[in-house]
């Protein structure tokens, strides 16, 4: 089989170390573009009740901050990782900030909104848009901003058996 292109790209961790997503092979990935300062942010919350309920059977959260949309993450790293964890006790990996859109965007989202388009196409709408990548690097689903992590829960133990 040939290699998933996922599994080529890196990203700098909130600590500023580059992460290979090969690190994530075998595991099931739902990457997020996230913001400290939106409406949508309590999602936070149920990501992490996510990852902690399956983590253990292979699921990982990836989350990508943005300040893109209404300047909702206009912080810097070090104010994101205090912000991530103590009002919502996030334990999952949290990666610097990047562009989600336009010619700067970061390529793993170039190569997630390529594979899996969505209503507006190419674009991301807004934060806490969700794309579930497989275990075999494979991108499968997009969810919407507006698709709350209790109802990925759901397609995970239908669709992915968890």
């Amino acid at each position: 089989m040939k290699e998933a292109k996922f599994y080529g790209f890196s990203a700098k961790s909130l600590k500023g170390q580059e992460v290979s997503m090969d690190a994530y092979k075998g595991k099931t990935v739902l990457v997020v573009n996230t913001a400290s300062k939106c409406g949508l942010t309590p999602q936070y919350e149920g990501l992490e009740a996510l990852y902690k309920k399956y983590k253990d059977k292979g699921l990982v959260i990836l989350g990508f901050p943005c300040n893109q949309f209404g300047n909702q993450e206009p912080g810097d790293e070090q104010s994101i990782s205090e912000g991530c964890l103590i009002n919502y006790g996030v334990t999952f990996p949290m990666f610097a900030k990047v562009d989600v859109n336009g010619e700067n965007a970061h390529p793993i989202f170039k190569y997630l909104k390529k594979e899996l388009g969505g209503f507006f196409g190419g674009k991301i709408k807004w934060n806490f848009t969700k794309f579930l990548v497989d275990t075999n690097g494979k991108p499968v689903k997009r969810f919407s901003p507006f698709t709350k992590p209790e109802e990925i829960d759901h397609y995970l133990a239908k669709k992915m058996n968890f």
